[in-house]
């Protein structure tokens, strides 16, 4: 483990060959479950850090958090069309299969929670537990749309500084109470510097995929996926300000669920930070209902 960063990098291949990187976080073998972290579409593992770190030393256990192909330290695809939820699901199993994941909890971020109620529904026995951040069955197009405007298009800053004004621009709606080092700590998530300059920490041809949506068509619901998490504990989180997930949602979630635990994150927008302490207390708090469940 490298005592500076507090996590090993593991690269596993996919089926198709191409490189995945897993952060992973605590001892190889301990006596309680495993998480794994799914973070949101143009986002990488950096967004667990905190949170990774605490829920290893508290175990102790095991938490691996990936970085999907195009993101972070990943491959990028030969093909943007590889940027497809179906092919993320395979790549997930592979990245359990290699690491001998065969049960866990699974705490995933906007897109990593639709990852986690697809491997809900194709692989039930996998899933201990789940947080789903700030995503659920029903998704909210404004959300979408507003992803859309930004994914790829990004200004380039010359510093990470520069960087954190971006975003601060872009998103103070959704994040009104950031102070400027968590606004320094979300450029340094969303930039990477490669050869002197600062680059996106992601293929900006994801943009691709969210070009490929009707956002003008209803969005399928996905409630029958949801459903497939009805066996374990879940915590459902929602900011305040989030324009993905709406509050009549979560609400019909909790009731839909027969262990959900609902929170709405005050001040967050799309999607709230999880490495606070009440954030990492609410966790650890699902995560003990689902070891005393596996036990």
């Amino acid at each position: 483990m490298n005592s500076d960063t507090g996590f090993r990098s593991l690269f596993i291949s996919a089926r198709d060959g191409l490189k995945l990187h897993v952060r992973e976080y605590g001892p190889q073998v301990a006596p309680n479950l495993p998480i794994v972290c799914l973070a949101g579409l143009a986002r990488t593992s950096a967004d667990f850090h905190e949170l990774a770190l605490a829920l290893a030393e508290d175990g102790p256990r095991r938490v691996l958090a990936l970085d999907y192909r195009g993101r972070g330290r990943s491959d990028y695809a030969k093909d943007w069309r590889d940027y497809d939820i179906r092919v993320e699901l395979d790549d997930l199993m592979q990245v359990l299969a290699a690491t001998g994941v065969e049960e866990a909890v699974f705490i995933g971020t906007s897109r990593g929670g639709l990852l986690s109620m697809a491997l809900g529904a194709a692989r039930p026995a996998a899933i201990r537990g789940a947080v789903l951040n700030d995503v659920g069955p029903v998704i909210d197009a404004r959300g979408l749309l507003r992803i859309r405007g930004y994914v790829g298009k990004l200004p380039t800053p010359r510093s990470f500084a520069e960087g954190a004004e971006i975003l601060k621009r872009l998103s103070d709606q959704q994040f009104p109470l950031f102070s400027a080092a968590e606004w320094e700590i979300m450029a340094r998530r969303t930039w990477t510097e490669r050869n002197g300059a600062l680059v996106p920490d992601y293929d900006p041809r994801l943009l691709k995929t969210l070009e490929e949506l009707d956002l003008e068509a209803p969005l399928p619901e996905l409630w029958p996926y949801f459903a497939a998490l009805n066996h374990v504990p879940l915590l459902a989180i929602r900011g305040e300000n989030s324009d993905l997930l709406a509050e009549r949602t979560l609400e019909e979630m909790g009731r839909r669920h027969p262990r959900c635990e609902t929170f709405t994150a005050p001040g967050q927008g799309h999607a709230p930070l999880l490495g606070s302490k009440d954030m990492i207390r609410r966790i650890g708090r699902l995560i003990a209902k689902a070891e005393k469940q596996a036990a």
